[in-house]
């Protein structure tokens, strides 16, 4: 479908871009425990996710209307931003081009209505030593401004282990004919708009119904390196045995994210 379609008034679509991201990691001991849980205070407190969601709304052409932010007891936080579609300047881009957003170096963009909203769910496995962090992002929005434009700043500002990215577009808009159009711009993947980095970095599927405009691609990073997930102890203070066991099951946390389904373990 061409982009250049005559509207009969105002582009009624709303765009519609979630994603569920995961962070693991290894804290067995209460002191492990309370480091990363300080990490993660920090990496996502309410403050920082504004500012990431702040340039999410420069990105994708919209101008912030109304923040709300919260940090929670003991763990968690969540922000909500109302926005407002202006025209999209200075983008450089047609924003409903196929084709990847900026990354997070090179955002210079001006915006301007609808919501996005991100809420963090921190949790830790009570024997083995596992942690895992989740947060929970949408962006919506209606007319001619596209959630997609934000897709690779997202992925690389929070660098999640595991993330499931949903993209749907509901409702319809007329033409000056007065027939309806479900959709406004060409796409078969959610993958159409990420960076060839970004594809390098993850495995990812795809799972979309065409007919219904419902787009979902999963994605597990491809690298594994072990002292990147422990928290207190290098893996210099490992056995090669604890290193081993340790590595199985982180491995085994994310195939299960991954995937969506409990597995068996192997001892």
């Amino acid at each position: 479908m061409e982009n250049t379609i005559e509207l009969h008034g105002f582009n009624n679509l709303t765009k519609s871009l979630s994603f569920n991201i995961y962070d693991i990691c290894y804290a067995k001991t209460e002191e492990q425990k309370k480091e990363y849980i300080d990490y993660i205070d920090e990496q996502y407190s309410a403050d920082r996710l504004t500012e990431i969601l702040e340039q999410v709304t420069e990105i994708i052409g919209a101008n912030v209307l109304n923040i709300a932010r919260q940090d929670y007891e003991p763990h968690g936080a969540s922000v909500t931003i109302l926005i407002a579609e202006h025209p999209v300047e200075h983008l450089g881009a047609d924003t409903t081009e196929e084709a990847p957003g900026p990354l997070p170096e090179s955002v210079v963009a001006h915006l301007d209505k609808s919501h996005i909203t991100v809420h963090t769910y921190p949790e830790s496995h009570p024997d083995d030593g596992i942690s895992t962090f989740r947060a929970d992002i949408d962006v919506s929005t209606c007319g001619v401004i596209s959630p997609l434009r934000a897709l690779n700043f997202l992925i690389h500002a929070l660098d999640s282990d595991i993330a499931t990215v949903d993209y749907r577009v509901r409702g319809f808009t007329r033409d000056i004919d007065g027939t309806k159009h479900y959709i406004d711009h060409d796409i078969n993947s959610i993958q159409n708009y990420m960076t060839e980095e970004t594809r390098q970095k993850y495995q990812m599927v795809d799972v979309n119904v065409f007919q219904e405009n419902i787009f979902h691609t999963k994605m597990l990073r491809r690298e594994f390196d072990l002292d990147d997930y422990l928290f207190g102890a290098g893996v210099a203070q490992l056995s090669d045995a604890e290193q081993a066991d340790i590595e199985r099951r982180l491995q085994h946390e994310m195939q299960e994210i991954f995937y969506a389904r409990n597995m068996p373990t192997r001892d």
